[in-house]
């Protein structure tokens, strides 16, 4: 059974950087794409980026472009997401998602496993 774990949130002031952090357990040796989603109170779960399995092919939301970076360590089946210049509409629940595959897809349906979600609030 595949389980995500994510870490990594906080309070930060507008400006400032958080690293997330996704551990895997349980996943085979198969094709393992995943993603970032959030989800802010009162609003839909949304993409935020992805990353494949394959040549660490990637794929951001343009909210999000130029400041975040995705990008995974399959050795320690880990996955980041680095933050920089946040801002006070980056607040959300930050949550990781995988799916068997080699491809990240930006709509939630396509994931098969999720975190529990992490706390990421930035002040104005």
């Amino acid at each position: 059974q595949v389980q995500l774990v994510e870490s990594g949130g906080g309070l930060v002031q507008a400006g400032g950087s958080l690293r997330l952090s996704c551990a895997v357990s349980g996943r085979t040796s198969s094709s393992y794409a995943m993603g970032w989603f959030r989800q802010a109170p009162g609003k839909e779960r949304e993409f935020v980026a992805g990353i494949g399995w394959s040549f660490g092919s990637t794929v951001y939301a343009d909210s999000v472009k130029g400041r975040f970076t995705i990008s995974r360590d399959n050795a320690k089946n880990t996955m980041y997401l680095q933050m920089n210049s946040l801002k006070p509409e980056d607040t959300a629940v930050y949550y990781c998602a995988g799916r068997f595959g080699l491809r990240a897809y930006v709509h939630s349906e396509n994931y098969e496993h999720w975190g529990q979600g992490t706390q990421v609030t930035v002040s104005s």
